[in-house]
């Protein structure tokens, strides 16, 4: 099961770059638990004049980029919260399935359109406080390499 992440602006060279790198970099090892590789497409912020033409329009630009996706879920601080074992669980049954795609959709500033609220199987929230997208991003590459470890029983995880 491949996985796609795709994200509303660009991560700049630097700290977040790299960790998001060596998190989809680790995950070309898991292929023989049938999970990777993540692939990532940035999309530009969108430059139209209110909040609502800009989710609008990003929603319709993150659903085109994701259209290959079996499943689909978004991050949304309103949504689900999962410990890592659970998430684990999650990708999964998802892999056990037949899920070859998941796409993870990370919404620009002014949060996500109703068009992905629509299509999303999962509003995945990682954690109760507000993270910068950035951030974000290298806690859910971080968390999708743990999820493989812990299906693959490699002692990375060790709760």
């Amino acid at each position: 099961m491949r996985f796609l992440l795709v994200a509303i602006g660009r991560l700049k060279d630097g700290g977040e770059r790299v960790l998001v790198d060596r998190y989809v970099g680790r995950m070309l090892g898991a292929r023989g638990q049938g999970l990777g590789p993540v692939l990532e497409k940035e999309l530009p912020e969108s430059r139209l004049a209110s909040s609502a033409e800009r989710q609008t329009d990003e929603a319709r630009r993150l659903l085109k980029a994701s259209e290959t996706c079996d499943c689909l879920a978004m991050l949304d601080e309103r949504g689900k919260t999962f410990s890592s074992e659970a998430f684990a669980r999650w990708l999964g049954e998802r892999r056990d399935s037949g899920v070859r795609e998941i796409g993870f959709l990370v919404g620009g500033p002014d949060g996500h359109g109703a068009a992905v609220y629509e299509k999303a199987e999962l509003r995945l929230s990682l954690g109760a406080m507000t993270l910068p997208h950035g951030l974000a991003r290298v806690v859910l590459a971080e968390q999708i390499y743990r999820a493989s470890t812990i299906l693959a029983g490699h002692p990375y995880h060790r709760a």
